[in-house]
């Protein structure tokens, strides 16, 4: 069992929190105040990250302290959005909202992982008729092999797992989210995840 804060109470965070609670983890879900925010990670090993990437970086610098020594899991990504409220555009272009928070957070082992898929697949990789891929970037290797464990508990198998390697890799993985409009236009609101065929 892991002490785990979700920050973020939305359909991402809801559900990472509930399916990870089912698993028998100790978690917590705070709001996004930073009080609440603050109270919660302090008590907590991991932290993951379910706010709207647009605002996180801002929300999670301001509770520094509480998160230093901590595993910060990165689910969002930071966009521009269009005026149909989807992503059109990247709000770190250049780089990423991983790497935007590894360098304002450096006592925090930051982990960018399940952001490439809808947010149902998160915590239900095997309802695809295909397999999905989880990426993880990060340049803490134990906390790498952590969330790995997370993944594990939600479902999702070794093989479908790829670690891209360093924090600088996020940027790849968050620029799939441009893809997601598009799908969504494409086919609505299915389940869906970007994997690497093999």
């Amino acid at each position: 069992m892991i002490e785990i804060t979700v920050l973020g109470n939305g359909r991402v965070g809801g559900g990472l929190a509930a399916a990870l609670t089912r698993t028998g983890h100790d978690v917590t879900v705070a709001d996004r105040s930073p009080g609440a925010a603050a109270d919660a990670a302090r008590r907590a090993r991991i932290v993951i990250n379910a706010t709207p990437g647009a605002g996180s970086l801002e929300r999670l610098v301001a509770i520094r302290e509480e998160l230093r020594g901590k595993i910060l899991v990165d689910v969002s990504n930071a966009t521009v959005d269009g005026p149909d409220g989807l992503p059109a555009d990247l709000l770190y272009p250049g780089s990423s909202l991983a790497e935007q928070l590894q360098q304002a957070l450096p006592d925090t082992q930051v982990v960018k992982t399940l952001n490439t898929m809808l947010y149902t697949v998160m915590t239900a990789p095997a309802a695809l008729t295909q397999a999905p891929t989880a990426f993880l970037s990060g340049n803490d290797q134990e906390a790498k092999r952590i969330v790995r464990g997370l993944l594990a508990d939600l479902g999702w198998h070794t093989e479908w797992i790829t670690d891209l390697g360093g924090i600088g890799t996020a940027r790849a993985a968050e620029a799939a989210v441009l893809f997601v409009p598009h799908v969504i236009r494409s086919s609505g609101f299915v389940p869906f995840a970007v994997s690497i065929a093999r």
